[in-house]
């Protein structure tokens, strides 16, 4: 005959790891797409939280009154929305790259109404950002922000977190530079191409001038978007690896700034 006993202090330890599990997946990638039912975001923090509750060594938490509870039940939820947006930050790279083609191909008033992000996002980002997701699904990346946000129990155990906040000041700093730098190679063949034609029409509106550039440019601009578009699809595994490195490296940054 099996016997369980779940004492008082046994819940309240798994409801702290049911609250950061649930912050996580409210906000991590993948995982808080609105596509996926609530019943079943639901479910997978329950069954993530279960095993965890299991594996994670139990500590007495010290407290006293109920808004000292209270407290450290916030501190969970902060550290797995912070966790979460470490990793879904990264995203952005791929709207703002999109943003940046829409505006030279000419779409930069065309844009759409996105699920995922539920803000209006252009064209060529949606594009790229579901390509990228797809190449990322298909290599993993969900497991391993699964498999990070599991390990980040052996640096903040449960009412162990100690926010640094210069730590996450620099870490954000560092990322808006590498947003940059990221979104530009990915919007450089197309700024180079659309360049080039730019040069091309303004050569032209000087030995013709009676011919209409303004009308002629923009339907080339997207004609000419579109085949570099189509040319440099080779390249999605490229900008997913680039993607996967920099959600990598905010993870180690941001959990490294919460022990």
């Amino acid at each position: 005959m099996v016997t369980f006993h779940l004492t008082l202090q046994d819940f309240e330890h798994f409801f702290l790891i049911l609250i950061r599990v649930s912050a996580f997946v409210a906000v991590a990638p993948y995982f808080s797409m609105n596509q996926v039912p609530r019943r079943v975001k639901t479910g997978l923090a329950l069954a993530i939280a279960l095993l965890l509750w299991f594996a994670v060594p139990k500590q007495v938490l010290e407290y006293e009154t109920v808004i000292d509870y209270a407290v450290i039940v916030v501190k969970e939820a902060i550290v797995g929305i912070v966790i979460g947006f470490s990793a879904s930050i990264c995203n952005y790279i791929i709207l703002f790259a999109g943003r940046m083609i829409d505006m030279d191909m000419g779409f930069a008033m065309v844009n759409i109404f996105d699920p995922v992000t539920k803000d209006q996002v252009s064209i060529s980002g949606t594009f790229y950002n579901y390509a990228v997701m797809l190449c990322l699904l298909c290599s993993g990346m969900h497991t391993y922000v699964l498999r990070a946000f599991i390990d980040s129990y052996e640096l903040i155990p449960v009412n162990g977190a100690v926010f640094d906040i210069n730590g996450m000041y620099h870490g954000i700093l560092q990322f808006l530079s590498d947003y940059i730098v990221i979104g530009f190679r990915i919007y450089l063949p197309i700024f180079m191409s659309i360049m080039i034609l730019n040069v091309v029409l303004g050569v032209l509106a000087k030995v013709a001038p009676q011919m209409n550039m303004f009308v002629v440019g923009m339907q080339l601009k997207i004609l000419t978007g579109l085949i570099v578009m189509f040319l440099i699809v080779y390249l999605l595994p490229d900008i997913s690896n680039f993607i996967f490195i920099e959600t990598k490296k905010m993870m180690v940054t941001f959990i490294g700034n919460l022990y």
